[in-house]
């Protein structure tokens, strides 16, 4: 498929970054026309659940703008936000993949998101018909597995601000720029990544401003380059010493 015939469909996607667009061009290298031609557009706002847990997983979103965030709510009544997803990734892709009928997990946009979203069954009908893109799906589906269970694994040994400050690492890794980091949104929004309560983080919060790990802005956080540092060497010491 050309990839001007992609843009030329879905104009939004000359706005996005060089990044995302590369990605786009790079996943659907192989598709033909009529799977194109069978996305729908929909612009979400901030917040929105659009798949949620154990409904019918009957659609294949894939975010054009915006970030969405993978959630649970089964923890000691927490919302605990696992994974993060700003990238080109089939959402339903792994229910596919797995011949799960039912969505695995549930999925919030973080920011506005223009989604572009197909039926599966025509999602089906090009993986069954392109072994190269059924290739390249199943390594994406390996990959945020096994990202998953390092996450996972980490946050068994950590606690409290040590959590805080892996959570912090990871963010500055995908979203700092001109080497610093904007975190937005409060102390809740922490309590959902890490699934530590607020009152565990507000103090994680005033220990890492106190020792200027952090600054603070108001209700914003920035962390610079020589910040990350400190707090990656902090992460690296408490995993050690486990």
């Amino acid at each position: 498929m050309k990839y001007n015939f992609l843009f030329e469909t879905f104009p939004f996607l000359k706005t996005i970054d060089k990044e995302r667009q590369e990605q786009f061009e790079e996943y659907f290298k192989t598709a033909p026309l009529w799977l194109i031609e069978a996305f729908q557009v929909e612009e979400m706002d901030r917040h929105v659940v659009f798949v949620r847990e154990n409904e019918p997983a009957d659609m294949i979103y894939f975010i054009g703008k915006g970030i969405i965030e993978a959630i649970d709510y089964r923890f000691c009544g927490i919302t605990y936000e696992f994974m993060r997803f700003d990238r080109v990734y089939a959402m339903g892709g792994m229910e596919y993949i797995m011949d799960l009928e039912r969505y695995s997990t549930t999925l919030r946009t973080v920011t506005k998101c223009t989604v572009m979203k197909l039926p599966r069954t025509t999602f089906e009908r090009w993986m069954r018909s392109d072994s190269l893109a059924l290739k390249k799906e199943a390594k994406m589906v390996g990959q945020y597995l096994l990202e998953d269970s390092r996450k996972g694994r980490a946050f068994l040994f950590l606690q409290g601000a040590d959590r805080l400050a892996m959570l912090i690492i990871e963010r500055y890794d995908r979203y700092a720029r001109n080497g610093v980091l904007l975190l937005k949104g409060g102390r809740q929004n922490l309590s959902n990544a890490t699934g530590l309560c607020v009152k565990t983080i507000n103090r994680a919060v005033k220990k890492f401003s106190d020792g200027g790990l952090i600054t603070k802005e108001g209700n914003k956080i920035l962390v610079d380059q020589e910040q990350y540092g400190r707090l990656k060497e902090i992460v690296a010491s408490a995993m050690e010493s486990k």
